[in-house]
């Protein structure tokens, strides 16, 4: 069972909380309490009025009763229309009818010392009406009543402070904490107020900051996923040209050998034809065996876990190598290299791509020089880069023809022995070479011949540096 305390306090609750819905603006919603309490509390002292008055001895004119019940039945029809959700017609009849009562009891030359209540309907008034309108009616309407019940003179035919002083001074002292009660109502409930809009304010900060962070990640993600879709897309195309290339490329020199071994199997072939069909199928061989050397190694930088893997290099040694590797063919064709090394030069670089790029490039200038011709191999070193050209007397390129070396489609043309190609090798070269932090450029004139320069980081430092 509750006892008589708890029994207040639920009481209490009850009439704050009157006309309060669960739908309200959590402002509106204090606010709505605040408007409570000081009705309650103003019915308290109209209620302890009523019992001074009766327990006086003097005898009290009809006006100080008027008084003193007011608080009792305004206050009363103010918590019924907020129960009724009827919030405007409250806030009405609380600023339109005290200070009417107050000024009548005035007028009707009585002084109860009330006069300082003019001043908590102007107070409450700022704090409790929204609409402009409103506030300045409330304001004129309580100054009015002021000016009609205070400031007019007139000469009182019943002063409170000479029949019952104390209650006199009641009235005041309940005027000023009436006043005081208000204002720190308001200050607390401004303080409060403050203190939601920086917790607001600092939920949104985060809220801000956790966006911005997911915004950020969806923005490098879809830049990584624009990536991946880029380098799909090549990754298909190149897959595309491979298959077509093992299609097509691969199986006419392989059938080409199988022949010549049928041929030779079948018929009686003299030593004279057999030799007349090797260089062709020698061509072929070669082509062949250059490009499954570019298959398998492009094949391998495209594992998942595969990485370059550079190294300090020794261009001298590497370029004699290739030579060495690529002489056989270059006799067939009557073609003479040179390798014009006169001081070591070194690079850092991955071994395997280098060796690569340098076979390509060499096989290429074999492939497009005619009899006789001659090609230069040559490095140097500048002050953090080496520069590896390969300069032959081929048959040269248009301005047209080098820029579709490096375009989108794979192009590639005949030899001066009808030598065929996929295209694939100087693609293979450029992105091994931008792997290594290096680069390949072209120059070249029809009938004089071609040029083709590789750039190479000459230490690590400088091959972070370019692959920053």
């Amino acid at each position: 069972m509750q006892t008589s305390g708890q029994a207040l306090t639920s009481q209490w609750k009850l009439l704050r909380s009157m006309g309060v819905t669960a739908g309200m603006d959590d402002y509106e919603r204090r606010k709505l309490i605040i408007f409570n309490q000081l009705n309650c509390i103003s019915m308290i002292a109209g209620l302890l009025l009523v019992l001074a008055g009766l327990f006086s001895e003097q005898h009290l004119p009809p006006l100080t009763w008027y008084v003193a019940l007011a608080p009792l039945v305004i206050c009363t029809l103010v918590l019924w229309l907020n129960h009724e959700c009827q919030y405007r017609y409250a806030r009405l009849v609380y600023f339109g009818l005290y200070p009417l009562v107050t000024c009548i009891v005035y007028l009707g030359r009585v002084d109860v010392g009330v006069g300082l209540f003019f001043l908590l309907y102007v107070i409450t008034g700022v704090f409790f009406l929204q609409r402009m309108v409103s506030l300045v009616f409330s304001f004129l309407w309580s100054c009015s009543c002021y000016v009609l019940a205070v400031v007019v003179p007139r000469e009182y035919f019943f002063k409170l402070s000479e029949i019952s002083y104390w209650i006199f001074a009641f009235n005041h002292i309940l005027a000023l904490g009436f006043i005081f009660y208000a204002l720190y109502l308001i200050k607390q409930e401004h303080l409060r107020y403050q203190f939601n809009l920086m917790m607001k304010s600092r939920e949104l900060h985060q809220q801000n900051k956790a966006i911005t962070k997911q915004k950020r990640e969806i923005v490098e993600k879809a830049a990584l996923l624009e990536q991946q879709t880029r380098e799909l897309t090549e990754l298909n195309q190149l897959k595309a040209k491979l298959f077509s290339v093992i299609a097509h490329d691969l199986k006419t020199p392989m059938y080409g050998l199988r022949n010549l071994f049928l041929n030779m199997q079948q018929t009686k072939l003299s030593a004279r034809e057999i030799k007349e069909m090797i260089p062709g199928i020698t061509n072929e061989m070669n082509y062949v065996t250059s490009l499954m050397e570019n298959l398998l190694l492009w094949a391998r930088t495209q594992m998942k876990h595969a990485s370059v893997q550079p190294e300090m290099l020794d261009l001298h040694q590497m370029i004699g190598e290739t030579i060495t590797l690529l002489k056989l063919q270059a006799k067939n064709k009557k073609i003479w290299l040179e390798a014009k090394l006169e001081t070591p030069v070194y690079c850092y670089a991955d071994r395997e791509m280098i060796s690569m790029v340098l076979r390509n490039l060499l096989s290429n200038a074999i492939k497009f020089t005619p009899a006789h011709g001659t090609i230069w191999v040559s490095a140097t070193e500048n002050q953090s880069n080496v520069e590896i050209s390969v300069q032959d007397t081929g048959v040269g390129m248009t301005t047209e023809m080098i820029g579709q070396l490096f375009g989108d489609h794979y192009y590639t043309t005949r030899g001066t022995n009808s030598e065929t190609g996929t295209g694939l090798g100087l693609k293979l070269c450029k992105d091994f070479l931008e792997k290594n932090g290096g680069s390949l450029s072209v120059n070249s004139n029809p009938g004089i011949g071609s040029t083709f320069s590789v750039m190479l980081p000459r230490y690590e430092s400088e091959l972070k540096e370019a692959i920053a």
